[in-house]
């Protein structure tokens, strides 16, 4: 079993050893001259040529059903006819979706679905009329089609053009077998004739060919992002609708973020200050049940219970400093950060340049991100010193944490950068990690000004 799994190891091995070759040998070529040959420029081009049917068949449905329905407003069936066609629309820009999404490589999300205020048809049908969506489908409907035959024409000219004159060499013998002349005919005014027959005039001609053939790519490629604007921009979300979505998701982030937080901040009192205060208490009254017959046991153990009692106090204070320290509140983020980096197992520098305060909750979620950050480089960095800086550009405030440590750390490892990450990102704030491995590391935080 072992030789057979070292084996199939090896085959496995050697294959991606060869497809890697192959790419590297692939990635040598120019892109200039590959273009021609890959899946991708054969992708768009059948793309492009799908288009010239389907978009007459949709400009057809679309234009027939907006008429129909339009005329027949005046009585109660217009309303179902267009209300049909909207929705026919609708299904139209699903397959364009599938169509683009496996031809063009866009990754477009579906938009919103319709939301009927009441059931019954009358409730759909008027979701569909009042429906943005639909209207942007039926527009694509018909835009789509003029830009189609465009596209159609310009590509099957260049496409087909290109490859005739390039393998022209090969089938040039055709016309004086079978054309009874001696190549492409250039000119004919009844008495002379030119025809391209030599040898210099046939490779002339393949390297025209050649240019075209290199060219086209290109020119599909431009063709098709004007389709990929089309399909993102029509068919695609409305830009409020995406941020609709962004911020539902932020939203539960904070939710989840904040309940976290709870729960952290109860199982720190329960096992913490607590469990203290409470075998204080009992030491207390152990001690005033000695207090008559055993006064020195009893100051004995008041003198313990005065202990806990700082111990207590000093786990409060440092709990009362992860909900919102007050030196964040009174001095700002310097004086904070400062604080922090007393508190670091290595030499931390702290840099701060802000023209004014920013808003309390920007200023606790930097406070905490610096916290976090520090807290990896004292447990996991293995560093020797660190440095922290904050400053503002335009409306964003800056914050990169830099060590000398290890590296390796990854924002994508589920590890606590996944959760920082996602809490920048809450607030339209953003992440970037730069850790090497070996070091050093570099982690920047973007955050919204908000004076």
């Amino acid at each position: 079993m072992a030789t057979e799994y070292g084996q199939e190891y090896g085959r496995m091995d050697r294959s991606e050893f060869r497809g890697s070759d192959l790419d590297e040998r692939r990635r040598r070529i120019p892109a200039g001259l590959r273009a021609p040959l890959e899946a991708r420029a054969w992708k768009e081009f059948g793309y492009v040529l799908l288009s010239l049917p389907i978009s007459i068949v949709t400009f057809t449905y679309a234009i027939t059903m907006l008429s129909l329905g339009a005329g027949l407003l005046i009585t109660f069936i217009g309303i179902p006819v267009l209300a049909a066609g909207l929705a026919g629309c609708r299904g139209i820009g699903a397959l364009e979706r599938v169509r683009a999404r496996s031809l063009l490589g866009v990754e477009v999300a579906n938009p919103e679905p319709l939301r009927p205020k009441s059931g019954g048809p009358m409730g759909w049908m008027g979701a569909v009329l009042k429906s943005g969506v639909s209207w942007r489908h039926v527009l694509y409907s018909i835009l789509h089609m003029p830009w189609a035959v465009f596209s159609f024409s310009v590509s099957v000219v260049f496409w087909s053009s290109g490859w005739t004159l390039l393998t022209y060499p090969l089938w040039q013998w055709l016309f004086p077998a079978y054309g009874d002349q001696g190549g492409i005919q250039l000119y004919d005014d009844g008495g002379h004739r030119v025809y391209l027959d030599n040898p210099f005039e046939i490779g002339v001609t393949a390297l025209i060919g050649l240019l075209i053939t290199l060219a086209t790519p290109w020119i599909i490629r431009a063709l098709t992002t004007v389709d990929r604007v089309m399909v993102i921009g029509l068919l695609g979300p409305s830009s409020l609708a995406t941020r609709v979505v962004e911020l539902e998701s932020d939203r539960g982030v904070v939710v989840d973020t904040a309940a976290a937080d709870l729960r952290r901040i109860e199982r720190d009192l329960h096992d913490g200050a607590q469990a203290r205060l409470v075998a204080l208490a009992m030491d207390l009254g152990l001690a005033k049940e000695k207090l008559a017959e055993d006064p020195e046991a009893a100051a004995r153990m008041v003198d313990e219970a005065h202990g806990e009692v700082k111990v207590a106090l000093q786990e409060l204070r440092d709990l009362a400093r992860g909900i919102h320290p007050a030196v964040l509140t009174d001095r700002g983020l310097d004086a904070a950060l400062s604080a922090l980096a007393a508190r670091c197992t290595v030499p931390v520098q702290v840099e701060v340049d802000l023209p004014a305060r920013p808003a309390a909750a920007i200023e606790g979620i930097a406070y905490f991100t610096v916290s976090e950050l520090l807290q990896n480089i004292s447990k996991h960095a293995r560093a020797t010193r660190g440095t922290v800086d904050v400053w503002h550009v335009e409306d964003r405030l800056m914050l990169q944490v830099t060590d000398n440590g290890a590296g390796g750390a990854d924002v994508t490892s589920g590890s606590g950068l996944a959760g920082l990450a996602e809490r920048l990102d809450a607030v339209d704030g953003i992440l970037v990690v730069n850790s090497p491995v070996g070091g050093p590391t570099t982690v920047t935080a973007e955050l919204p000004w908000r004076a």
